[in-house]
Parts: structure tokens; sequence; C-alpha cells
């Protein structure tokens, strides 16, 4: 049986080492795009992401299980941001739409190859990352959390200090706002 991230957590916090790379492994895809996507720059995502863990490794020894650990971990992300967007002046924006990611939804030319498609498929990442962008800094966060690290309103509340009402709210607003953007012409 797999350990759950809180027994590998209390784990790490033990000393095995191994139980660090396990999380790390879990959670660095999520986390690294919840962050490039809150802040929309490559060479500053990479850092705060880094940022965070440091935090994760610094904070092991206080940890204790009182909710999930990715609650925990966005958690830790969370502030670390809004210290970023304080020092900044709350500038925040959201997904980095740079020519390497670009190109990375290009397929190769195949006997399945339909240029149309995959156009259309673009456009429609075009229109999406728009729309995130155009949310309010809160609602956006709440759906990041929501889709990157699979947390609930009563988590995202957790992690974002605010009430499960508020963060509901947010989350239903930020997905209603980004259907609309989808479904219009």
């Amino acid at each position: 049986m797999e350990a759950g991230d809180e027994q590998l957590m209390l784990a790490y916090r033990e000393g095995d080492a191994g139980a660090f790379e396990e999380l790390y492994r879990r959670h660095k895809g999520g986390l690294y795009r919840f962050v490039l996507r809150s802040v929309r720059d490559r060479p500053l995502a990479e850092e705060l992401y880094q940022e965070i863990w440091m935090r994760v490794i610094e904070a092991r020894a206080r940890y204790e299980a009182q909710a999930k650990f990715s609650t925990w971990l966005y958690t830790i992300a969370h502030n670390r941001l809004v210290d970023h967007w304080r020092r900044r002046g709350l500038s925040l924006v959201a997904l980095d739409q740079d020519r390497e990611e670009s190109a990375a939804l290009d397929p190769p030319a195949g006997p399945g190859y339909e240029p149309q498609r995959i156009h259309e498929a673009k456009q429609g990442l075009g229109r999406f990352a728009s729309a995130l962008a155009e949310l309010p800094p809160a609602q956006r966060e709440a759906f990041l959390l929501h889709a990157e690290a699979d947390m609930s309103p009563a988590e995202i509340a957790r992690a974002t200090d605010s009430n499960a009402e508020a963060a509901k709210s947010r989350l239903r607003y930020a997905m209603a706002k980004l259907k609309k953007a989808l479904t219009d012409d």
C-alpha cells in the first residue's frame, strides 16, 4: 500500500529523505503550474517555486498532519505569492503563453493530422488563457488551486485563509466566467 502524503511528510520530518523525494515527485508539476500561471514569468516562477520548496524543508520540524499535505503545501505557496504580490503592488497575472509552450502544443504531422482541429484547439486555449487572465485575482487563485491541486472549496478556504462560502463563491464565479468564455463565439 502506497503511503499517503501526510505519512510521507511525517517520515520526512523524522529524517527520511526518500519521503521528501516522493512528495516532491507527486507535487512538483501541479505546484509549478500553479506558480507559473500566477506570475506569468518563467524565471520568477522558478525562483518562487524553489523558495516554496525551501520553506517546506525549513518547516518540516513543525509539520503536524492537521489537514491534507496538499492544503499545507499550497498554503505555503499562497503565502509566498501574497508576499511577492505585495512587494509588486498586487500585480496578478495568469497563464504564460510563450512560444515554447505554443510549440509544445503542435503535434507531429502524421496520418491523423488535422490542421483545422488543431487550430480550433489553439484558439480555445487562447480564449481560456485570456479569460483566466481577466478573472479577479481571488477567483483565479481559487480556480488554480482547484484545477492544479484538486482542492475542495473547504481546502481552498484553509489554504487562502478565507471562509468556505467565500472560496465556494469564488470558484463558482470563476468556473462560470471561464465556461462562458469558452462557449461564446
